[in-house]
């Protein structure tokens, strides 16, 4: 398909979603009091798992957590960017600090859980008794996930799962440009796994986009920013369509004679260069 040589990876919390999923659900279920009381005393995945515990006792069923979780604010350009970009043929994956049950349920409710082919999370299931389970996706107590980047939580490297995926397709014929969304501090490292033809895709005004422009010169990927759905939807579709052409004119490039004489690249008509640079606001 068109899109085949573009992996597009999300975060989710404040990305794809509008909100932190963890703090929603403890908001919303009515616990901001003993999850603030709890924060300073134990990890955050092992906090949420606690606060699961907690709820369950008190006759919270997981058919409230799923209800709340279908009340999760999101962005309806972001819904449609989404189908687009998997419509196109574009590898979708998510790399997130939240955790399974909780995007699996979002993304279902919202009609994109088939639209992508992994999701790197911290694991998140109901037992047996019916109650949430949460864990750590790196079970840090026992070892270092490595990575020393202070922007990274314990818990979970968003950089070693990139670079994961970049080795998962280095075997394949085909080198695949790579678009990172994200907003927080811990989508700083995966930006710095980038390379010279991949995009990373800050969130503006959010930890990532000021990390991100105090350390600009460690960034290989080309940085385009977006602050809304609107610009998710524009920015997203913009460089997925802008690279199709490159892919194609590459390819249609490499079967003309070497005696064709090649014509400057043109960008789809809803992409050309001077509006791109316009409407998407890179960081130079």
């Amino acid at each position: 398909m068109a899109g085949s040589s573009i992996v597009v990876v999300f975060d989710f919390d404040k990305t794809i979603i509008d909100c932190d999923s963890d703090n929603w659900v403890v908001d919303e279920l009515g616990a901001t009091e003993l999850f603030e009381q709890l924060l300073p005393t134990m990890p955050w995945n092992s906090l949420m798992d606690r606060m699961m515990k907690e709820l369950h006792s008190q006759g919270t069923r997981i058919e409230d957590i799923v209800a709340v979780l279908k009340r999760t604010p999101i962005h309806p350009r972001i819904i449609e960017a989404i189908k687009s970009a998997h419509a196109l043929g574009c590898d979708l994956k998510i790399v997130s600090d939240a955790n399974t049950f909780f995007i699996q349920t979002v993304l279902k409710h919202c009609g994109l859980k088939e639209c992508f082919s992994e999701i790197h999370t911290n694991p998140g299931f109901v037992d047996e008794e019916g109650r949430l389970r949460i864990f750590p996706h790196h079970d840090f107590p026992k070892s270092s996930h490595g990575c020393v980047h202070p922007s990274c939580p314990p818990n979970m490297c968003k950089g070693t799962v990139i670079e994961k995926i970049q080795a998962s397709q280095s075997t394949e014929d085909q080198k695949k440009t790579i678009i990172y969304l994200g907003d927080g501090l811990g989508d700083f490292c995966p930006s710095l796994k980038l390379g010279d033809g991949d995009y990373v895709m800050p969130r503006k005004g959010f930890p990532v986009w000021d990390l991100i422009c105090k350390n600009r010169s460690l960034i290989k990927a080309q940085i385009w920013e977006w602050s809304n759905g609107e610009d998710f939807e524009r920015v997203l579709l913009n460089l997925i369509t802008r690279n199709i052409s490159i892919h194609n004119n590459n390819t249609t490039a490499q079967l003309q004679s070497v005696d064709c004489k090649l014509e400057t690249m043109k960008l789809p008509a809803t992409a050309n260069a001077e509006a791109l640079q316009h409407s998407l606001h890179v960081i130079h």
